[in-house]
């Protein structure tokens, strides 16, 4: 008996050991990962956000209907109400009953009730109107649909274009321009930060009273008085760089400090003064030797970013000074909300406010995870 418990502790003693070399032995980036993986809140966020994507990406796909396929008489529908259950009270494939719309001379609104003698079943990989994916196969399969009733899974807006449908289709537009915002801004950052983080003197002086006089200017007034100026004859394209551009005025700002902070306290080191001595270049130095040292700081920065760019389109869009239809994002899909009795009698419109909050909410999640994460000194 002894032999055995003797046995058990030393394989115990080996395993601690083996895990204790491949810590010692893990590169940065695999400690940063095996951290992150134990933060609960960050892996759903990660989860959850990539869904998103796949949503936007494959937009197209998922809808049951084109962007601007209208339905004559389905204005203002509510959600629709999928069944599990038939008349018998047994399981069924999901169906939906045929609504019928009556307009009440006493009260001036539509009452709308289900016709339980019509139900449509809803099919998968069904045929519906064509398309072309991403602009490049032609195809007409849609992920879901019904045939000879329309299923509106999120309603309608007010000229009876499916809401579900429009919302895909504009987190290309809202979840997009998040990362296109944070790459300018974080490319300007980088750049001008280090330039006065390295070099300093005069360089350094001027560039941070740039940055102070860019924070002291309120950032939506900013964002609002350039949008205003955009001609409103611009094509969909040129309006959202252009939009993107505005929303990355100043979101560099922070990012330059932050860089400029770790250059200051790093440029002294043992092994930035040996680069300098065999001969690289200042620049190269910046690049290959200083940045990469606080890579982690950078990437928990640009995922903090990103949802202030997705509120700040969206906050444009909905005033009416960022996307114009006919294109369409999260914010201007709100814009019909700005009417508080248009939403007491349709309270769906406000869906796209649902996504937006959960999509800021994941980005947060999943910052503070790759914070702790790169933090060498947290717990």
């Amino acid at each position: 008996m002894k032999d055995y418990k003797d046995t058990d502790q030393v394989y115990q003693e080996d395993k601690s050991q083996v895990q204790e070399e491949k810590f010692y032995l893990a590169s940065q980036w695999q400690l940063i990962w095996w951290k992150f993986r134990r933060h609960r809140l960050a892996m759903v966020a990660l989860f959850v956000l990539s869904f998103l994507y796949l949503l936007a990406i494959f937009s197209q796909f998922i809808a049951p209907y084109t962007l601007d396929t209208r339905f004559e008489g389905y204005q203002n529908m509510p959600p629709a109400r999928i069944h599990f259950f038939d008349e018998t009270g047994r399981l069924s494939r999901p169906f939906i009953y045929k609504v019928n719309k009556k307009f009440n001379l006493e009260r001036f609104t539509y009452v709308l009730t289900e016709d339980k003698t019509e139900k449509y079943y809803i099919g998968f990989f069904v045929k519906g109107e064509a398309y072309k994916l991403w602009g490049i196969f032609p195809t007409d399969r849609h992920l879901f649909g019904t045939e000879g009733f329309p299923i509106f899974l999120f309603g309608t807006d007010s000229l009876g274009r499916c809401l579900f449908t429009r919302i895909l289709y504009g987190s290309r537009v809202s979840l997009s321009i998040g990362l296109v915002g944070v790459m300018i801004s974080f490319l300007l950052g980088v750049i001008i930060g280090g330039i006065s983080g390295y070099i300093g003197g005069s360089v350094d002086e001027i560039i941070q009273r740039t940055i102070d006089f860019l924070i002291s200017i309120p950032s939506i007034p900013l964002w609002m008085t350039l949008s205003a100026a955009l001609p409103r004859d611009w094509p969909i394209v040129k309006t959202y760089f252009a939009i993107t551009i505005i929303l990355s005025l100043v979101g560099w700002c922070g990012l330059a400090r932050v860089v400029r902070g770790k250059l200051l306290a790093l440029r002294e080191e043992d092994f930035v003064i040996a680069a300098r001595l065999s001969g690289a270049s200042e620049w190269r130095i910046i690049i290959r030797h200083l940045l990469p040292s606080f890579t982690s700081h950078l990437i928990v920065s640009i995922t903090l970013s990103i949802p202030n760019m997705i509120l700040g389109e969206t906050a444009l869009s909905f005033l009416g000074l960022g996307m114009q239809p006919p294109a369409v994002s999260w914010g201007v899909l709100l814009k019909e909300t700005q009417n508080l009795v248009s939403i007491a009698e349709h309270p769906w419109k406000l869906i796209p406010c649902i996504f937006v909050t959960l999509t800021v909410l994941m980005y947060n999640f999943l910052g503070d995870g790759l914070r702790d994460a790169a933090d060498p000194y947290s717990r």
